[in-house]
């Protein structure tokens, strides 16, 4: 029996006489593999314990109230990254000039759930958005159920019913509901 080692690729190649070879994971490699499968398990839409204070029943997500939705239309300045209340992980928002002139934070959603190059919005783009006002602190948001950029190009993170988060959806609730867009 030959023992091989490739140190790039972290394995260990056994060739044994008139067999093929068999691969063998390093130690480190194994301890690694162990440790992705144990964490990826949190990683997914739903699981409060990763949500980083954005959970369905977290304070954040009880400031949006459905029943008081509101329109906003105005043209995209930035695309920034915030944390909406102390303790949180960072976000996904808009700087929004709306028609009156004034300028309007509107969160979009987590940044770990939030693709901001595959919303497909834009500095200058001209949007309507559908949410509701919130109270942070002493400033006024308008956190985003979805936000239109054109009658068929639109980004939705929340359902437009009830206001709740996609990110808190399982896996097949959120297919689902991106397979009715």
């Amino acid at each position: 029996m030959r023992i091989m080692q490739d140190w790039k690729n972290g394995r260990e190649m056994v060739r044994k006489p008139g067999r093929r070879i068999v691969l063998k994971l390093t130690p480190i490699v194994a301890a690694g593999l162990m440790l992705a499968v144990v964490f990826a398990g949190g990683a997914s839409a739903g699981d409060s314990q990763e949500m980083g204070g954005w959970e369905v029943d977290g304070a954040y997500n009880q400031l949006y109230k459905s029943s008081e939705r509101d329109r906003l239309k105005g043209d995209i300045e930035k695309i920034i990254e915030v944390v909406p209340m102390e303790g949180m992980s960072p976000g996904v928002a808009l700087i929004v000039k709306d028609v009156d002139g004034d300028r309007v934070t509107v969160h979009i959603g987590p940044k770990w759930f939030v693709d901001s190059d595959g919303m497909g919005l834009r500095k200058g783009d001209r949007v309507k958005i559908k949410g509701a006002w919130a109270e942070i602190g002493d400033q006024d948001v308008f956190i985003a159920s979805k936000v239109k950029r054109s009658e068929f190009d639109e980004y939705k993170v929340r359902l437009t019913r009830n206001g709740f988060p996609f990110w808190c959806m399982s896996e097949a609730e959120l297919a689902r509901e991106r397979a009715s867009e």
